[in-house]
């Protein structure tokens, strides 16, 4: 594929780019050596930093950033000054480094040393803080070396505060204050963004609501084994989780390829004969540089071990026979080659991984669910009426701009399953978000009395998740009884008393949810008549795109099939691991008030005094939360027993809809951006016939969703 037609494939893939905007992406292709896969990463990272949201190479929508001309030369300008200020952090951290430090900021560990009881080196507490991350968050660094002002030099490394040497604020400066759209003035609401078979006609929806749901609903996960208890995991108990995930795919590609025991062997033993390896990639970076030096590259590629099949052990790998690769930070592969030398191994070709076995179901039950929708009236052109379709909103958070507790998006998308006569409505969180500015100032609403009882100590976060969320929730299912209602927590919720990954589900009797409404676990796997939906509210889909290292072949694989393909073959809702850390995350847009904190030194930090006299604000800007991710619990985000036939991956990453491996992957995208409206998934599955061919031979039935469900990406 030729270079031009890849920049076509990324950056637009319904439309066409122009001339100019070809030309300004080879120009940076060509200064900054990268290719175009990497330069459409830049360019969606810049996309969420400008707007909190995806982007595309279309017309103008008023809530997208669109590659046009301009747009993609402030793009050149903003990977310039990113190079530059790198290069001066660099520089000021060699500057005030001593030198002995210096020989050792990136220590070689041994083969010996390195194994899975050294699998947390980099994400413990105790790690120091690099320089970059100092420079994210405020002054740190220089709070070190000097703590007499330190809230003058604070203050001015926020971004939103006048520059120390005059120059006019950048462009990221100016979309912090730049004002939001009103939702009732939002742009092309309705619009369909992407569909999969939109030959598929959407019926128009009864004018009577449904008495009753016409759906069989089915949890097919445990539940309560997700009530376990957070911030009590072990060091042995995780490294014994990790392990028997390695062996567990061990057995599973022995069956699948038909390898015996000899074929297998331990990768980090010297030996000139050829074996299969089956371990966890990571890399030999130690540290944790939010500028992104410590991701994952071929140089830095390391397989790890089981404790009984390879004591545990790290060994280099080599990948350069391999005719691509598509590795990320906790991925289970299998490699067949050998170790001659003693201190690498050499991969010369890697093992598919096998999947999972498909549902089915019998005719009998099929027959029930079929019957159970009811039936649409015979048109013209028709003999006999024919079953009704199924129809499913899928939506995620966050449900508010960045500026306000605003929750007209949720309350536009009840009213749409309301009008739509929706029979299935999954929202997934965060609903009440902990990073917004308003839950973390503390800035909340006023309470109306019937939310309190007229008791303001009952004024909690739960009081204004059953104000602000539950009533519109109760209010819909009432005015349209046959529509179920399933929430999905994230562990961003304020209101979740488990907040680590697998989480378990919300507390549905404290927020006031009514009957009609199922508050279920973080990740759910459900059975909705004959198909099998399986949801995660934890953003993999991005965690995947900055830690993928990627090569050969498989860059001719679009970014999200990729993703999504990595996700069903690894059997996992979150395979990542350990996950992305917060230093290389976006900060956050708002200032955070940090007097009283304590520093790293034990220094507590001070304000600014101001002219009268009075004690100002020392400011900086908050990191997201990230994943907190519970490793000893990760076989309960793991799937069990069959693949799903809908995949719902909830991401900030441009909403998309696929099919990857016979399942149906949506993206969602989040409802609301943070300065404008965002979009959901509308999903119209048309009823599962059964052939001539399958009622004679009596068999089981799969669903088949791929071919008669349309979803489409829909700007809310």
């Amino acid at each position: 594929m030729s270079g031009d037609g890849t920049l076509q494939e990324l950056f637009a893939p319904h439309g066409s780019l122009a001339p100019e905007v070809l030309g300004e992406l080879r120009s940076m292709m060509r200064l900054y050596s990268v290719d175009a896969e990497e330069l459409f990463m830049k360019w969606e990272a810049y996309s969420l930093k400008m707007t909190g949201g995806g982007a595309r190479g279309g017309a103008n929508d008023g809530g997208d950033l669109v590659l046009d001309v301009k747009t993609a030369r402030d793009f050149k300008k903003d990977i310039q000054d990113a190079l530059e200020r790198e290069n001066r952090s660099k520089v000021a951290h060699m500057k005030g480094t001593p030198a002995a430090r210096r020989a050792g900021a990136t220590p070689k560990a041994s083969m010996a040393s390195d194994g899975v009881y050294g699998m947390l080196d980099g994400i413990v507490p105790n790690t120091p803080r690099p320089a970059a991350l100092s420079a994210v968050n405020g002054n740190a660094t220089k709070r070190k070396s000097n703590f007499e002002t330190p809230a003058a030099k604070a203050t001015k490394n926020y971004l939103g505060s006048s520059p120390a040497d005059s120059k006019t604020p950048d462009a990221h400066t100016q979309l912090i204050f730049n004002r939001d759209v009103p939702f009732s003035s939002r742009p092309n609401a309705g619009e369909i963004t992407q569909s999969l078979n939109d030959n598929i006609e959407i019926p128009a929806p009864p004018t009577v609501p449904q008495p009753k749901p016409r759906i069989k609903l089915t949890a097919n996960m445990d539940q309560p084994k997700f009530a376990y208890k957070t911030m009590a995991m072990k060091l042995s108990e995780a490294s014994e989780t990790l392990d028997d995930r390695i062996d567990e795919f061990r057995a599973l590609l022995a069956a699948a390829h038909g390898l015996g025991p000899d074929a297998f062997g331990n990768p980090a033993a010297q030996s000139t004969a050829e074996i299969v390896a089956v371990g966890r990639i990571c890399s030999d970076y130690v540290g944790g540089d939010p500028r992104g030096a410590g991701k994952l590259n071929a140089a830095s590629l390391l397989l790890e071990t089981s404790r009984r099949n390879g004591n545990g052990y790290r060994v280099p790998l080599k990948v350069d026979k391999l005719p691509g690769y598509d590795f990320f930070p906790g991925k289970i592969v299998a490699l067949r080659g050998t170790n001659a030398s003693g201190e690498f191994f050499a991969a010369s070709e890697e093992l598919s991984l096998p999947l999972m076995d498909r549902s089915v179901v019998s005719q009998a039950d099929l027959e029930g669910h079929v019957a159970r929708l009811g039936t649409v009236p015979a048109g013209d052109d028709e003999d006999e009426a024919r079953p009704y379709p199924l129809t499913t909103l899928v939506a995620s958070g966050p449900y508010t701009p960045s500026s306000s507790l605003d929750y007209s998006a949720l309350h536009e998308l009840l009213s749409t399953a309301v009008t739509k006569r929706a029979d299935l409505l999954i929202l997934t969180g965060p609903f009440l978000d902990i990073e917004h500015p308003c839950v973390r100032s503390g800035e909340l609403p006023e309470l109306p009395p019937h939310i309190t009882g007229g008791d303001p100590d009952a004024a909690n976060l739960a009081a204004v998740f059953k104000h602000l969320i539950s009533t519109p929730i109760n209010q819909a299912v009432q005015n349209h009884p046959g529509m179920q209602v399933i929430l999905i927590p994230s562990p961003r919720d304020a209101v979740a008393h488990h907040v680590a990954f697998p989480q378990d589900r919300l507390p549905k009797r404290e927020l006031g949810l009514h009957r009609g409404t199922s508050c279920v676990v973080n990740p759910a796997t459900l059975i909705v008549n004959e198909a099998v939906v399986a949801v995660g509210a934890v953003d993999t889909l991005d965690m995947l795109r900055r830690e993928e290292c990627v090569s050969g072949v498989k860059k001719a694989e679009h970014i999200f099939e990729r993703a999504a393909r990595n996700i069903i073959q690894q059997r996992s809702f979150c395979p990542v691991w350990p996950p992305t850390g917060r230093g290389a995350l976006v900060p956050g847009l708002e200032k955070v008030d940090v007097r009283g904190r304590v520093d790293e030194s034990g220094n507590t930090i001070e304000g600014k005094e101001g002219e009268e006299g009075e004690t100002e604000a020392n400011y900086e800007l908050d990191l997201p939360v990230g994943t907190m991710l519970d490793t000893t619990y990760l076989n309960l985000a793991s799937w069990t027993n069959t693949l799903p036939d809908l995949l719902v991956l909830p991401s900030v990453v441009t909403p998309f809809v696929r099919v990857v491996d016979g399942v149906v992957v949506v993206n969602p995208g989040t409802l609301s951006k943070r300065k404008g409206a965002g979009t959901f998934a509308h999903l119209t599955m048309l009823p599962r016939e059964i052939s001539d061919e399958e009622r004679e031979s009596g068999k089981m039935c799969g669903a088949n969703l791929p071919s008669r469900a349309r979803v489409d990406i829909v700007r809310i």
